[in-house]
């Protein structure tokens, strides 16, 4: 049975109404009941001419958007939930002495812990509450980051330049958003790596200390290991020395970073807050400013053990790129270095740079220039441990004895092979003697028993 025309028009009037009510329904439901006090404080907040002179001469807006509140992920929250300081009563009739948009910021802070204690818990274990910890006026906040009244689920893929981090970290942002993992963030969103994916969100490390973003390649790149030892000998050893960057950004200008590590704890060394003996003690060591040298490197080694405790401190040298942008200039794979004489080849460009590392009280690296001699220095050999590339760091003297013990090795059954070809013939000459000497006592011993008498008693 078919439809007349007119049939078919009145069906689609009633599926467009039965859709336009359904999504009227859908609306509704996700429609947000305010409580009678929060609603007060959006009708006044709402205005977009709220603002604040602070004592710092600065504005601060008290603009908070109905509209954006009600769709963030904090609609169900009162507003005295967060601002509990606040008495109504006397709101907007007693003048509150706010310093600065900081001060104001940093007292907000403890608001967040009532619902959000782990992520409070992580975040005070990051460099960035580090840097507050230390004064900095400067270190990311909660609200630097998740702007309290319009904050949205995480779930949400917003535009790459909606990213907080880019705030702080311009250049390094930029860097990304034209590298591989920006570029492919760009055109599939989630799925592709951005800023936490690799620094962790609340619980941020420097980049540069431990082993976290090398770990974070792995975790996703988890063939990676088995890909490159299809090509790269001594596949771990690059992986322990060579940070992923090192390779994967070609443009890159490269250095050997030397890290003082505790031998005990299998840990970076750390400056303790207030007592800035790495600085001091470089500084003192390298008075011309010209980078310390293998003696000064040994004996400011020596200076770090004789500090009371047990462990040893001892380098372990990293090959890397030379800033944060360049870490972040990621290309295609097709592209990354594989030729094995960019390192090993005397003179090679990445060992023309060295550092000496050491992680500072807010967990930043502290850093000092050593001289690269260092690398081919016989004096290095106890602090330079683990770091010899063939080729490039050689250490002459190293080699001068290898030489000496691989011809000594060999000497010896040279010396062994060339005595036994001397006295060949006299060895062979004795030998007939003793035949011949033989031979005529067998004869002998055979004649006279021939002529001895018989015996007549038997």
């Amino acid at each position: 049975m078919t439809l007349t025309i007119f049939g078919k028009r009145c069906l689609r009037v009633v599926m467009v109404a039965l859709g336009l009510t359904l999504a009227s329904a859908s609306v509704l439901s996700e429609t947000v009941e305010l409580s009678e006090d929060t609603q007060a404080c959006l009708d006044c907040h709402d205005k977009e001419t709220k603002k604040k002179t602070l004592g710092s001469g600065e504005l601060l807006s008290l603009h908070v958007s109905a509209k954006a509140f009600t769709e963030s992920m904090h609609k169900e929250t009162d507003c005295e939930d967060c601002h509990s300081d606040i008495d109504g009563k006397t709101h907007g009739k007693v003048a509150v002495d706010i310093k600065s948009k900081r001060d104001y910021a940093l007292g907000m802070q403890n608001s967040c812990l009532t619902c959000h204690k782990k992520k409070v818990s992580e975040y005070d274990d990051s460099v960035h509450a580090a840097m507050v910890k230390e004064g900095s006026q400067k270190a990311p906040l909660c609200s630097d980051c998740h702007q309290p009244h319009t904050v949205l689920s995480s779930k949400i893929a917003e535009p790459i330049a909606a990213t907080p981090c880019a705030k702080c970290h311009e250049d390094i942002f930029k860097a990304y958003a034209q590298d591989v993992h920006g570029i492919a963030h760009a055109a599939k969103g989630k799925s592709a790596p951005i800023c936490a994916d690799c620094h962790q969100t609340h619980n941020v490390k420097a980049a540069s200390m431990g082993t976290g973003v090398k770990d974070s390649c792995i975790s996703c790149h988890k063939d990676s290991v088995k890909q490159h030892q299809d090509w790269l000998p001594n596949t771990e050893r690059h992986f322990s020395a060579i940070s992923c960057p090192a390779c994967h950004a070609p443009d890159a200008k490269r250095r050997v970073n030397l890290r003082m590590y505790d031998s005990a704890t299998k840990l970076q060394v750390s400056e303790k807050s207030g007592v800035p003996l790495f600085d001091k003690r470089t500084e003192a060591a390298d008075v011309n400013n010209e980078g310390l040298n293998e003696r000064a490197l040994w004996s400011l080694l020596k200076e770090f053990n004789q500090d009371g405790d047990d462990s040893k401190t001892v380098l372990q040298g990293r090959l890397e790129v030379s800033s944060g942008v360049e870490a972040h200039q990621i290309s295609e794979k097709s592209k990354a270095i594989k030729e094995c004489n960019t390192c090993h080849k005397k003179g090679a460009e990445p060992f023309q740079s060295v550092t000496l590392t050491i992680a500072g009280p807010d967990g930043r690296p502290l850093r000092h220039g050593v001289q690269k001699d260092v690398l081919n220095s016989i004096m290095s050999v106890d602090s330079v441990r683990g770091f010899y590339v063939i080729g490039s760091t050689r250490i002459k003297l190293l080699d001068i004895l290898l030489v000496l013990v691989v011809l000594g090795a060999m000497s010896v059954p040279i010396a062994h092979m060339s005595v036994k070809r001397l006295f060949k013939n006299m060895r062979e000459k004795l030998e007939a003697e003793r035949a011949a000497a033989q031979a005529e006592a067998n004869r002998q011993a055979a004649a006279s028993e021939a002529n001895a008498p018989e015996d007549n008693t038997k």
